[in-house]
């Protein structure tokens, strides 16, 4: 009998200032996807709290010990018997007023398997008027992170990470076959540049891209792009959002990054 392609799944929620809701909804996302036959379910960034930036330092929990938020995720990957990704978790710093914006990856028992500190964080001023400083409230990651689940070798990455490639050919070299980009792209920037640059990641680093999303009005003038999807080593989009919440699903089939990989071996003719 030939062996099931395990399935992953990207969450797209639209997180805001309350974070019982935010988790409350996030449960039942997690849980939906695992009845569809997921093994691996990624949330985005900022799932269990998307509002005023002030809001983030009274939630940030230490790590790997965690506080009420990680517990009650780690109860979830119990329950669910799933492997998560935690897209964007706010981790505590020495600094009060700082945080780290933390990619955690939990295994099917609820434990802490691998944490990524985003590397490249979010300074923009944009042509709709937003402004976003996330270096004034957050501390920069130092550390290239490849974690082992149940679908291969994954590669955490975070948002803005994802207009970074060198960071993605790094990941590729510490034998990564999946590459995760849970975000909160804003809906300027993502019209125009999420699906080109998941895109071009997929292609470049021969993976899958697992990329979660938040969607929709969070707070203020803030809103997010959406569409999470799933993209396969070739580029193409495999499973897609389009509006509201849900989840997009597919399955990782490892034959098929060993077949673009021979095609076209590219990450064997670098030369730098």
């Amino acid at each position: 009998m030939t062996p099931r392609k395990p399935k992953v799944a990207a969450v797209q929620m639209t997180s805001g200032a309350d974070v019982e809701k935010n988790l409350t909804r996030a449960e039942v996302l997690v849980r939906e996807a695992v009845a569809d036959g997921a093994g691996l379910v990624v949330l985005p960034e900022c799932f269990a709290y998307l509002g005023p930036e002030d809001g983030k330092f009274a939630l940030a929990e230490p790590l790997p010990d965690g506080g009420p938020i990680l517990t009650r995720m780690s109860s979830l990957a119990r329950e669910t018997h799933a492997e998560l990704v935690l897209g964007g978790f706010y981790e505590q710093t020495p600094n009060p007023r700082k945080v780290r914006n933390a990619c955690v990856h939990l295994g099917h028992d609820g434990r802490v398997k691998a944490v990524y500190r985003k590397l490249h964080l979010f300074d923009v001023d944009l042509p709709d008027g937003t402004k976003l400083e996330e270096s004034a409230g957050v501390e920069a990651g130092h550390e290239v992170v490849v974690t082992h689940t149940h679908a291969g070798k994954l590669g955490l990455s975070v948002c803005y990470d994802l207009r970074f490639p060198e960071l993605y050919r790094k990941l590729v070299d510490l034998g990564a076959t999946l590459l995760t980009v849970p975000s909160a792209f804003t809906l300027t920037t993502g019209k125009d540049h999420w699906h080109v640059l998941l895109r071009a990641r997929a292609i470049e680093a021969q993976c899958y891209v697992i990329a979660a999303a938040q969607t929709g009005h969070h707070f203020g003038t803030r809103r997010s792009y959406g569409h999470a999807l799933i993209s396969d080593p070739w580029g193409c989009v495999v499973s897609e959002c389009s509006e509201g919440e849900g989840y997009a699903l597919a399955a990782i089939d490892s034959a098929l990054i060993e077949r673009v990989r021979a095609m076209l071996p590219s990450l064997k003719h670098r030369r730098l």
